[in-house]
């Protein structure tokens, strides 16, 4: 993976570890275009709102039976998503709040962390539902999707006030131009509409194989098969 797509841009954290700081979401050039344009019908097929299945031949141990979410993808500025169902079970709710100088007594609500991707580790994102949304700050995808980066929804989220549905995560994956559609005609993933229930499912353990599922395939025949839904 190459860190080249700056969906998001964050200021550099404290050096104690993995945290969020002052930071804010720069919208994506994928997201800028006019969809209705009709001069966008001879473009690529873009998969942005997709869920990427990694295949059981991948060979980036990191991505290994990785589900993840596609956030942004275009033919100028490569893709960008975040991984869904890995936890990053070192990294406490509670000492992030505290280390921000937020105040921790107001925490009702302590979501896990998740791993999402190895560019950018001291960058926060929260995906959530559209019933969440900061003008300037939110990056509003397909299927009523957010992606927002900001204090502001951690302070909601840690009081119980925030979207209905989150997904808390470190890091994300980037692909360079074209990269990632090499990377599906070298077998490496799989790619299908994103299911919401799944996205925000705590069981991040079987994700991976109810998504392959939702798609009808049985991971215990899966081979080094590429494809699309």
């Amino acid at each position: 993976m190459i860190p080249v797509v700056k969906c998001v841009s964050l200021a550099v954290s404290h050096d104690e570890g993995f945290w969020f700081n002052d930071f804010e979401i720069l919208h994506h050039p994928a997201n800028k275009k006019d969809k209705t344009d009709p001069a966008m019908t001879d473009k690529p097929y873009m998969m942005e709102g997709q869920f990427l299945i990694a295949m059981p031949n991948m060979s980036d141990p990191r991505f290994h039976r990785s589900l993840i979410y596609l956030c942004a993808h275009s033919e100028e500025s490569g893709a960008m998503g975040i991984v869904i169902n890995k936890e990053m079970g070192h990294v406490d709710f509670h000492e992030l709040i505290d280390h921000l100088g937020l105040n921790t007594h107001e925490i009702i609500y302590t979501p896990p962390i998740h791993f999402g991707g190895p560019v950018s580790s001291e960058r926060g994102f929260v995906l959530h539902t559209s019933d969440y949304a900061k003008e300037d700050s939110t990056l509003n995808m397909k299927n009523g999707i957010g992606l927002t980066a900001t204090l502001d929804i951690l302070k909601a989220i840690a009081k119980g006030e925030g979207p209905h549905n989150a997904l808390l995560a470190l890091g994300y994956a980037g692909w360079a131009p074209g990269q990632l559609e090499n990377e599906i005609l070298n077998n490496g993933w799989l790619h299908c509409d994103a299911d919401e229930n799944l996205l925000f499912s705590s069981d991040n353990e079987s994700k991976w194989s109810k998504a392959l599922a939702n798609m009808g395939i049985n991971p215990a025949h899966l081979s080094g098969t590429s494809g699309r839904a």
